[in-house]
């Protein structure tokens, strides 16, 4: 409820003496009242037209024109005053109603006065227009809905009808979106009682003008033969309807792109807790929940902030927008951010401190939510929850604690503050018993976190239940959660605040960083628990053998601890652990082990995605890097965990297969040696592979086919591409185009094979003719033939980064085949279609080109990190082409919208590109067409 939270109803300023008819404007308003809308000015202007005995046509033509005009100022000067305090949310949405019962009010007068007078009105003949829902409650921001009701004694009669009519017709004019019912009290009565959104728009209904006797018969039946003695039901209705609502919206408090209005910890949020209030209290205002003891002064105050910052953003979207917008995307947020004043700072940008401001809010509504809430059970108004487990036998508390509605609340709370050490041990028999914690013990823990001291921190026993809390009872995400809701989890490792609520602004990221966090360890604990075994066999067999838990969880509550400032996030993160793992009670090796985790705690993830498996030195250094099978171990749980915390949708197939392939080959490199890794092994047994997967094939054809290839080819595929290539390569000619394809389930993608006549540049053709066709190229290889033959294989994915439908391939293999026989020029084509989507244009990725010489035997590898979009591999493969640089492979690790192309390249005499000024040369040429394909991209 946005009214102050003094009154129901803001105060009136001083009477105006022109014209006693004209109503008192609201105290609070953002600017002066005849800035918002001069009403004396308007019955003048209507009141001459009207003189001249216009005709009922040309007047609501008047009406409109002067009407609309004193509209665009109104809002012109409300959002005015808005940029010059962009926090000043209750004045704004004030001024927004305010403007908006002018207009209704207006248009009621014009309709009444000139278009409809009725001098001697019947008993039948009354009409009361009042405000229902949102604007019934008084908050309006910029572009919201008028929900207005036209209510009439008995049936609508002519006039009544008439009346409406032309009413609507002028608010519609004015550009307003109205919603609107006419009914008497009668249908407000029977369609309330059937339908709860009906009945919530009435519980807030607001007199604006007419026969105001009407509105009151209506608003004292209301509550004498509708709302009273059915609170329960209401409010069973309200909950079910909310949490309908935030599933529909993902589930999540801290999904990365909120609906400010309808998400968790939204503004639906708080008005339920208003209607549920009005309807059990009967209260006016929110100010009154702390009189009837729902909530705490303090509390009250965090409503009053909440609410407020709240309703600035959802303002400044309304008026970024240009339209009602209640989804916070992330090109929004870049402006929301700038208008309200929030810079860079910190080595965070200045969107990552506000987005950081809106997470802490939205907790805060979570939290109120939850006392009040369980104040409704304690009146017995609402139904308390059931047990969590109920298949198990309910456990009996320690010793201090009691069960209030189901919940663990404190027995004495002044004796419960007198050991410090109690509010680590208030979660763990939450954790034990299963049980939700009481608010009232939720606001003895948040009234005493400055009891949290180096002293708590460095106690045994402190240590002990804080690790047990992870690491004992099989669902620690719960107990972190909640901990970090309350502030504990901060108080307690002061290194972890900075996270609280840090949003990480790109499209990767679906949490903030500490929520991130929790879902690592709640898939950490999932796979404990058995319940992954499926999707990943390595992890759970990992975790079934036995390691070391406690430095795992220790090592994935820290691994992001240092994210947020200008310095590498690992490096940083791996100087806190240093100081926080010993603080946690371990051993010195193991706090060796926790920092080296979280040092290189991407190190797999970037080998696997990032260089080509295939090549046996991307194997050696990985090797050279975890030097032990214990540390490879925990640091494939850890990438796991890591990866499939970023969100839905984020781990896959062909992550899984990356992971899976570095692991085993990694582990049987530490155990028979680095020396066993080597091209002319992995040769003889893929030719191998490749004779017992072609039966059929005689000797001299086989002889033929594995003579054809060089060293490189017969590594970096699997055997059964190897036998598509096969089959395409026997008997083709030169001017032929052979493609293949098929679905590959192990890579989630499309696999493309094209084997046709070898000359340069051929692998930008294909990018181009990919790109061309919208397919994602995930990963690919290209191969030259002894006898000039090229054999390139792409793994592609749709839109939706899913496998190419089979009906789709044959239109995807027709335009392949046409853009490299020329018939279709890939720049031209693409020109079009390589457009920055409006949400990403916020992103900042600087790019970054990095040459290395040492991460293959025989190859340059070239890394580009830059923003992602449709034409960048072909605009970077063409450039390389054009330089005579022969490509071996590219290997793509897509983040959301930023990309890591990796190219393994030689020059044009087969040699890594050990040129100084070559590289910079090549590097200079690369940049340049990322930066032209940038231009185009935001033009």
């Amino acid at each position: 409820m946005i009214l102050p939270l003094e009154a129901s109803a803001a105060p009136a300023t001083e009477p105006r003496t022109d014209d006693p008819t004209i109503p008192a404007a609201p105290d609070g308003l953002a600017c002066p009242a005849p800035d918002i809308f001069d009403l004396g000015a308007f019955r003048a202007l209507m009141a001459d037209a009207c003189a001249e005995g216009l005709q009922p046509r040309a007047v609501r033509d008047m009406a409109v024109k002067h009407l609309l005009a004193a509209r665009t100022r109104g809002m012109d000067a409300i959002s005015a005053a808005f940029e010059a305090r962009p926090f000043d949310a209750r004045p704004t949405v004030r001024s927004y109603t305010y403007l908006t019962d002018a207009l209704v009010g207006a248009a009621l007068e014009v309709c009444t006065r000139y278009l409809h007078p009725l001098p001697n009105p019947t008993e039948g003949e009354r009409i009361a227009v009042l405000a229902v829902g949102g604007y019934g409650r008084g908050e309006m921001a910029p572009f919201s809905d008028v929900d207005l009701l036209f209510l009439t004694p008995y049936k609508i009669t002519p006039w009544a009808e008439s009346l409406i009519e032309s009413m609507l017709y002028i608010l519609w004019d004015l550009r307003l979106k109205v919603g609107h019912a006419s009914r008497t009290v009668k249908d407000c009565l029977r369609l309330g009682r059937d339908d709860y959104t009906i009945r919530t728009s009435l519980l807030e209904l607001r007199f604006l003008g007419g026969h105001e006797p009407l509105a009151a018969e209506l608003k004292d039946r209301l509550w004498s033969d509708l709302f009273a003695s059915t609170a329960s039901d209401f409010i069973e209705a309200k909950l079910s309807e909310r949490a309908e609502r935030h599933r529909k919206q993902g589930g999540q408090r801290y999904v990365l792109e909120p609906n400010v209005k309808e998400g968790k910890g939204g503004l639906r949020d708080l008005q339920s807790l208003y209607w549920i209030a009005k309807y059990v209290h009967r209260v006016d205002s929110v100010a009154e929940l702390a009189r009837v003891g729902v909530f705490t002064e303090e509390e009250l105050q965090s409503f009053d902030r909440a609410e407020n910052f709240l309703w600035a953003v959802r303002c400044h979207m309304h008026l970024i927008s240009g339209r009602a917008m209640d989804q916070l995307t992330f090109d929004i947020q870049v402006e929301v951010a700038s208008r309200m004043g929030y810079a860079d700072r910190a080595g965070r940008r200045a969107v990552e401190h506000f987005m950081q401001d809106y997470f802490r809010h939205a907790t805060t509504v979570g939290e109120l939510t939850r006392i009040f809430l369980t104040a409704l059970e304690a009146a017995h108004v609402k139904k308390a929850p059931m047990l969590l487990g109920l298949w198990r036998r309910k456990r009996k508390v320690k010793e201090g604690y009691v069960v209030v509605q189901n919940r663990l609340n404190v027995e004495d709370p002044e004796q419960f503050t007198q050991d410090k050490l109690n509010i680590l041990r208030l979660f763990e028999e939450a954790l034990r018993t299963g049980m939700l914690i009481h608010p009232e013990a939720m606001r003895l823990v948040a009234a005493n976190l400055d009891k949290i001291d180096d002293d708590m921190r460095n106690d045994p026993e402190a240590r002990r239940i804080f690790l047990d809390l992870m690491l004992k009872h099989g669902n620690p995400e719960r107990g972190l959660r909640r901990m970090n809701e309350l502030g504990v989890l901060a108080a307690f490792i002061p290194e972890f605040e900075p996270i609280v609520a840090m949003m990480q602004f790109n499209v990767y990221h679906h949490y903030t960083v500490d929520e991130h966090t929790i879902q690592c360890i709640s898939t950490l604990a999932k796979i404990e628990r058995e319940e992954l075994v499926e999707e990943l066999p390595i992890a759970s067999r990992i975790l079934q053998n036995g390691v070391d838990r406690k430095v795992l969880y220790v090592a994935l509550l820290l691994h992001d601890i240092g994210k947020g400032r200008p310095d590498d996030h690992s490096v940083l993160g791996a100087q806190i652990a240093r100081k926080v793992a010993p603080r946690l009670g371990l051993k010195a090796e193991d706090c060796e082990t926790v920092e080296w985790l979280v040092r290189y705690h991407l190190l797999m993830s970037d080998m696997a995605q990032k260089r080509d498996l295939s090549d046996p030195r991307t194997v050696r250094d990985f090797a050279k890097a975890v030097k032990t099978k214990k540390r490879l171990d925990l640091l494939t749980v850890l990438t796991v965990c890591d990866i499939i915390g970023v969100g839905p949708g984020t781990w896959n197939n062909w992550k899984a297969q990356l992971l899976r392939s570095l692991y085993r080959e990694t582990a049987q490199a530490l155990e028979t040696g680095l020396e066993a890794v080597n091209r002319e092994k992995r040769e003889a047994e893929a030719k191998r592979a490749l004779r017992a997967a072609l039966p059929d094939w005689e000797k001299k054809d086989l002889r033929a086919e594995t003579g054809r290839h060089y060293g490189p080819y017969w590594q970096g595929l699997a055997t059964d591409t190897q036998v598509v290539f096969a089959n395409l390569l026997r008997g083709i000619t030169d001017d032929e185009i052979r493609i293949d394809l098929d679905e590959d389930a192990d890579h989630d993608a499309t696999r493309a094979c094209f084997a046709l006549a070898d000359h340069p540049g051929i692998f930008s053709r294909l990018a181009g003719a990919l790109a061309l066709v919208g397919a994602n190229v995930v990963d690919a290889r290209t191969y030259t033939t002894k006898d000039g033959y090229a054999t390139a294989v792409f793994w592609i994915q749709d839109a939706d980064g899913a496998p190419y439908e089979a009906a789709r391939l044959t239109k995807l293999r027709a335009t392949i085949e046409k853009t490299l026989m020329g018939k279709i020029m890939a720049r031209e084509k693409l020109a079009d279609r390589d457009k920055l989507k409006k949400r990403e244009r916020g992103f900042r990725f600087p790019t970054s080109i990095a040459f290395d010489n040492e991460g293959s035997e025989i190859y340059t590898i070239i890394e580009v990190d830059t923003r992602d979009r449709p034409g960048l591999l072909y605009d970077l493969t063409r450039v390389l082409a054009n330089n005579n640089i022969y490509i071996a492979s590219a290997v793509i690790a897509t983040y959301g919208a930023q990309v890591v192309d990796s190219f393994y390249v030689k020059d044009m005499f087969g040699l890594k590109l050990y040129s100084r000024a070559r590289r910079e040369a090549l590097e200079k040429k690369l940049r340049a067409a990322i930066e032209r394909g940038d231009d185009r991209a935001r033009s």
